[in-house]
């Protein structure tokens, strides 16, 4: 069977509302075989966003208490509870074309898993699934949370690998709805500083091993420009079906 193409785009820093935007023109794109199924990295600022399972007791406090620490809460239509985004911490957007990896949510979602799972073996860590939550665990918490949406067979959203930034804000909230758990990352579980920087080579790595894609490279100016994406002005970031 022949390797599937696609291509992996690094955003930098990009706040959440924008690169929600960004992914949706870019389903439209992909789903219509105009595009091919794409890989995007980027760091959020400091952001709490809500899934389309959100249960608003795992908030722990009012959302002003949040905006006074910097912190944005936004509503968004993956799946799946409450999370944290923040510096430091990779997230990978695949935009991927599901129809030609198999329409399978289930086998989808667990493919994720295996592309963080294998990473950590680079590091000496040992991820590890703990049903019936999604994501990756390394000895009893959390350190990757993942969280989909899929529209005309196109999976938007993706994975959230804590790496070496601040956890604390993770105390504010029910991380992913689950109580009893602590989250961590990859540099405090390994006892030493892990950056995105080391991560990614990995991460790319891994997708293309586990969905059997070779991922070229594409800077972010080239994809707005095929895009033609416009300079984003703010959008509704709601929880239902789009």
């Amino acid at each position: 069977m022949n390797r599937l193409e696609g291509r992996c785009v690094e955003l930098e820093p990009m706040g959440y509302g924008e690169c929600h935007a960004l992914q949706n023109s870019l389903l439209e794109k992909v789903a219509s075989g105009s595009e091919p199924s794409t890989l995007l990295f980027v760091e959020h600022p400091p952001v709490f966003s809500l899934g389309a399972a959100f249960q608003p007791d795992n908030l722990l406090f009012p959302s002003a208490y949040y905006e006074e620490k910097g912190i944005e809460v936004v509503p968004t239509d993956r799946g799946g509870d409450i999370t944290f985004h923040g510096p430091g911490q990779i997230v990978a957007y695949p935009l991927f074309d599901l129809k030609l990896i198999g329409q399978d949510l289930h086998k989808w979602l667990r493919g994720l898993e295996e592309v963080v799972i294998r990473l950590m073996m680079n590091f000496d860590l040992e991820g590890y699934r703990f049903p019936p939550h999604t994501g990756v665990w390394v000895n009893g918490k959390k350190v990757c949370a993942i969280g989909i949406k899929v529209r005309r067979w196109v999976s938007k959203h993706g994975i959230a690998l804590n790496c070496d930034n601040d956890l604390s804000p993770f105390d504010l909230i029910v991380p992913c709805g689950i109580k009893g758990f602590g989250v961590t990352s990859l540099s405090q579980e390994a006892g030493r500083k892990i950056s995105m920087e080391e991560v990614k080579p990995h991460l790319v790595k891994s997708f293309e091993e586990v969905f059997e894609i070779d991922l070229a490279e594409m800077s972010r100016e080239t994809l707005e420009k095929r895009l033609e994406f416009e300079p984003w002005k703010g959008e509704q970031l709601g929880a239902g079906k789009d």
